[in-house]
Parts: C-alpha cells; sequence; structure tokens
C-alpha cells in the first residue's frame, strides 16, 4: 500500500474513531517568493490529504509576485514581524511568566548561538522574541506540529519556539546555503531538537549525517521535491524547431550564469544563431546585463525577469531544453518540470543534479564552471534531431513521474511527520 493510499484510507475511517490528522503550521523565512513553488504544492497536496495546514512566514518578501498561486498563498500566509513590537514584547513576556523555566533555557540556546553564528547574538535574540510570538499564534491555532524548509533562521525559530514548550518540528533542507556554513548555522543542535529531518536527495541527507551525532541519523529522511499533477503524464509535443533554450534561476552567484553568457559568446562565434531566455530576478542582473552587451550578444539573450508559473510552462515548452550552470544546488525543480514537459536538460554534476540527470541519457551534464564543455553541451541540444530530444525527453518524463510527484512525496511526508510527532510527545 503506498502512503498515499493508506492516508486516504485513515482519512475514510476517521468516523470509525481512528486517529485524526495533525494540524500542521509551516514555517519558512521569506513566503511566498517565485522560486517557493514546490513548498506551496507541498502544502496544497497536504490539504488534499486531509491536514489543516497554518501558514507562517517570518517576514514578507520585498519582490513582487506575478504568478497568481504566489498571490493566494501570500494571503492566507501569517508574517510573525507584522504583529507589531508591542505585540512581540506582550509574547514575549508571556513566555516568561507562563513558563520561566523552558524561557530560559531557550533563550541560553539562542546565546550560546550567537557567540558563534553568522548574524551574531542580536539576530539570535530577535529569533527568540519571533519564536516567542510564534508560540503565541500556534497555541491560539490549536497547532500539533511545525514544519519549517530551510535549516537557515526559520527552523532556528522553531526549535527555539520547541524549547519554549511548543509542539515539535521537523524541517526540510535544500542545500547549498546549509551546507556552505553548517556550524554557524547550528545544524546539529537543530537536528538534535527535532523529530524529523528531511532532505531532498541522497547527497543532501549524507550532508547531513555530517552534521550530527550517529544517534540523530535516524531522524534524517528522504522527501522529493515534486511536481503536480498538471506536469505529470504530459502529452508530448515536439522541440521547437527555433534553435531556443531556456535558463530559470535566480540571478545570483551559485547558478553560474556569467559561464552561461561567455559559452553563448564562444557558440555565437562559431556561427551559429540561437536564443537563450533566462528567467528571473536577483542581484547579478545589472552585472548580466552589461557582459551580454559588452560580447555582443544582445540579440540572441535575453533576461525576462520573473513570471509566472504559467509563463515558465510555456517558455520550456517553446525550447529545445533548459539550461542550468550551477556552482551550488540542493535539486532544482525546474529541472523537474522540463523534464516532465519532455524536454531535456543542460546542467552540472552538483549536489543531487546527477540522482535525476544522467548525462547521454535524459540531457547532458558537464563540470560546473567549465566554459568549454558547457559550449559543447549547448551546441549538441541546439542540433539535435528531434527524435533524439524526443528519446531524451520521454526518459526525462518517466524518472519525474516516477520519483518526483508532488502528491505522493507530501503523503510520505506527512506519514514521517506523524510518526515522529507521536514519538516526540
Amino acid at each position: 500500500m503506498t502512503a498515499v493510499e493508506s492516508l486516504e484510507r485513515s482519512s475514510s475511517s476517521n468516523a470509525a474513531g481512528t486517529p485524526r490528522r495533525l494540524r500542521v503550521a509551516y514555517l519558512v523565512n521569506q513566503y511566498p517568493q517565485p522560486s517557493h513553488s514546490f513548498i506551496r504544492r507541498e502544502v496544497q497536496a497536504l490539504e488534499q490529504l486531509g491536514y489543516s495546514v497554518e501558514r507562517f512566514t517570518v517576514r514578507r518578501w520585498n519582490g513582487t509576485l506575478v504568478d497568481a498561486g504566489d498571490q493566494a498563498e501570500a494571503s492566507r500566509t501569517t508574517a510573525i514581524l507584522e504583529s507589531g513590537a508591542v505585540a512581540l514584547l506582550a509574547a514575549t513576556v508571556v513566555a516568561l511568566v507562563q513558563t520561566p523555566g523552558r524561557f530560559l533555557t531557550a533563550l541560553r540556546q539562542a546565546w550560546r548561538w550567537g557567540k558563534r553564528a553568522d548574524r551574531g547574538r542580536l539576530y539570535q535574540l530577535i529569533y527568540f522574541v519571533e519564536a516567542c510570538a510564534l508560540l503565541r499564534m500556534l497555541r491560539a491555532r490549536r497547532v500539533e506540529h511545525v514544519h519549517a524548509h530551510f535549516g537557515t533562521n526559520s527552523t532556528s525559530v522553531a526549535a527555539l519556539c520547541r524549547l519554549l514548550g511548543g509542539p515539535a518540528y521537523s524541517f526540510t533542507v535544500h542545500g547549498p546555503e546549509e551546507f556552505d556554513k553548517p556550524e554557524f548555522l547550528h545544524l546539529g543542535d537543530k537536528i538534535r531538537h527535532a523529530a524529523l529531518v528531511v532532505a531532498i536527495s541522497q547527497y543532501g541527507r549524507s550532508q547531513l549525517l555530517r552534521q550530527c551525532a550517529y544517534e540523530d541519523w535516524r531522524k534524517i529522511k528522504i522527501v522529493h521535491c515534486g511536481v503536480d499533477a498538471p506536469f505529470h503524464d504530459v502529452e508530448p509535443t515536439p522541440p521547437s524547431a527555433a534553435r531556443r533554450l531556456v535558463c530559470v534561476a535566480r540571478l545570483h552567484e551559485q547558478k553560474g550564469l556569467p559561464v552561461l553568457i561567455d559559452a553563448a559568446a564562444k557558440l555565437y562565434d562559431r556561427g551559429l544563431r540561437f536564443e537563450i531566455a533566462i528567467v528571473g530576478d536577483g542581484p547579478l542582473r545589472g552585472m548580466l546585463e552589461r557582459r551580454i552587451a559588452d560580447l555582443g550578444l544582445g540579440e540572441c539573450v535575453r533576461l525576462l525577469g520573473w513570471r509566472s508559473g504559467a509563463e515558465v510552462r510555456a517558455a520550456l515548452e517553446n525550447s529545445r531544453g533548459l539550461v542550468l550552470p550551477s556552482f551550488a544546488e540542493g535539486l532544482p525543480v525546474v529541472i523537474m518540470e522540463s523534464l516532465a514537459l519532455h524536454r531535456p536538460v543542460i546542467s552540472t554534476y552538483v549536489a543531487g543534479i546527477p540522482e535525476l540527470v544522467e548525462d547521454g541519457v535524459c540531457g547532458r551534464l558537464v563540470p560546473a564552471g567549465a566554459v568549454e564543455p558547457l559550449v559543447e553541451a549547448m551546441q549538441e541540444l541546439l542540433t539535435a534531431s528531434n527524435e533524439r530530444l524526443e528519446e531524451w525527453g520521454a526518459e526525462g518524463a518517466a524518472r519525474v513521474n516516477a520519483r518526483h510527484c508532488s502528491r505522493t512525496e507530501a503523503a510520505r511526508l506527512a506519514e514521517l511527520i506523524e510518526r515522529a510527532s507521536g514519538s516526540a510527545k
């Protein structure tokens, strides 16, 4: 019996007295964002399985949400810091008065974290106050378990809230940030206090095993990110006749976009005419615009900014494939989306990517930071026959359908949370 079938069977028999679903809260530092579609899908899949999910964010994202799904999700999400200074102070005083022992335990933990942290003690004390406010909100909504995404400050708040007497918590680690500075994020402590820790790939799990005591290894499980129903069992469409590739990425150093621009310049110098559409935005936009202009690539490399989910899908469908030359990653959901749509992927031998993309089978993998191999892979995809692209696309879609269904993965997460939360009481 699958996890989905097990949960559905228990749901249908609740009237006979089987245990009800936990009331779950999701906590993310800044939610929603354009790059958080996988969290939204996970939350919605849990709700379809019968769970009541409260959404919390520490603060709102300060960018513009262009996707209707993100806009709707924002309206359902409570921002802790929007409660205001008076409410934050009041929640802190209430926590002190009600459980002074737990209050001091959590405060000491925040103080210790601040001794060796990338943002210092002041921020750790702010997280402590946010945890007091979250605790009050969780109790008002009768939440029984908190699941955080990313092992950064959202999990710090969830862990401190637990030490204050709040519900058990779990968290999903994506990488690469958590693996870049685990000692400053105190991953070992967060794993120790957690009921469950989720990695999105085998690679991610291996990195978490490095950061905790052997006794805590049992807590670390793999739950893949997934794509939802509209991406599964998609009827394939012919690859674009135009020589067009799509890159969907935050414009950040770790995505390797300057390497992509340099590779495009070399390909252009070979006389090949093509188009690369880069969907996304971020701190490197100005530099990339200047680089594109300096290399005379304005007609073939375009920066499109953030686009809605429907627009990203259309861009992928109207291409010959996705290119993502990342230096550091977890396992990008856009790779799953591209493969599900029968579009091959060019990416790098980084983190969990090789667990899904196999070189020469459903796309190409190249060494991160290497320009010439990227040029060759891009030329191969741009000039490949339709038969080759369709063969790669079919294999990629089969892998996504088998391993990255949001409903199946959410059911597995729910099953793990139920089990872990019960043992944590």
